[in-house]
């Protein structure tokens, strides 16, 4: 299956009340790790890389990669920027082949990102790509601001994303207290926009039963970063303390990680997807 945009996987998933998987990558075996996941399970999924790859040439290095992987796939891949800080990022995404971009202008006043996430649908969309935005605020070590339906409508009709990530309650990295999902919220944001697949940011450590309740109610895609790439790091240190300071190459070293990272992501999408 070739490489496809965002929106074509993510109207079918809310649809049929399922949500796609949006794993974080950084280098070969943590988006190898996602590419077998999802042969695993015969699902959709969406790799990322996150803006601050984009502020150096990391990003463009591992496009090439990232395309190979996405066309030699059975299954629909999109290639997503998150929280692309600028427009300057989004442009650099799409002409790596990034077959989806974010333009997070969350922390900018709603007159503001309307603004600079409509340039970046157009962008997006003149290339043949596809475009999320964010209303409300989902915390990255600030303060969350939940997002208004009012303010989500106004947005999705003024920027035509394709895509919108709304602020429901949770927040990006490990919590320090379990978080409660305003669903309400949730469902009245959905209702409000049936045509606008709706995102959860800040997926790991989000209760699971919470998490499905929001698929329920119109969240199609689900943000997992901190967890995914958690399990690569706690699988590279095991597989170093196995090694007790002997060689072992590379490539070798790091199957089991992979294969650890590749489980994570695939109880992830099978659960998403409702199995």
């Amino acid at each position: 299956m070739a490489l496809v945009t965002m929106k074509e996987m993510l109207i079918d998933a809310r649809k049929n009340k399922r949500a796609i998987g949006a794993f974080n990558v950084g280098n070969y075996e943590t988006a190898l790790a996602v590419l077998n996941a999802a042969e695993a399970e015969q699902s959709p999924v969406i790799i990322q890389v996150y803006d601050r790859l984009f502020t150096t040439d990391k990003a463009s290095d591992i496009a090439g990669m990232l395309l190979r992987l996405a066309n030699r796939s059975s299954q629909p891949i999109a290639l997503h920027l998150d929280h692309g800080s600028c427009l300057e990022h989004v442009g650099k995404a799409l002409r790596a082949g990034y077959s989806s971009v974010m333009f997070d202008g969350s922390r900018l006043s709603l007159e503001e990102n309307i603004a600079k996430t409509r340039m970046a649908a157009d962008l997006a969309h003149a290339a043949g790509c596809s475009v999320e935005g964010e209303i409300g605020h989902v915390a990255m070590g600030d303060e969350t601001s939940l997002t208004s339906v009012d303010e989500a409508v106004e947005f999705a009709a003024k920027t035509g994303v394709d895509a919108l990530a709304v602020s429901i309650g949770t927040a990006h990295g490990y919590y320090k207290a379990e978080p409660k999902l305003d669903i309400e919220r949730c469902k009245a944001i959905a209702d409000a926009l049936p045509d606008v697949p709706l995102v959860l940011h800040g997926g790991s450590g989000t209760p699971l039963e919470a998490v499905r309740e929001s698929i329920h109610n119109g969240i199609a895609k689900i943000n997992i970063a901190t967890e995914y790439l958690d399990t690569y790091l706690k699988s590279s240190q095991a597989e170093l303390e196995k090694l007790a300071g002997k060689f072992l190459p590379v490539d070798k070293f790091y199957d089991p990680v992979v294969d650890a990272c590749a489980a994570h992501a695939a109880r992830l999408i099978r659960f998403f997807a409702g199995r």
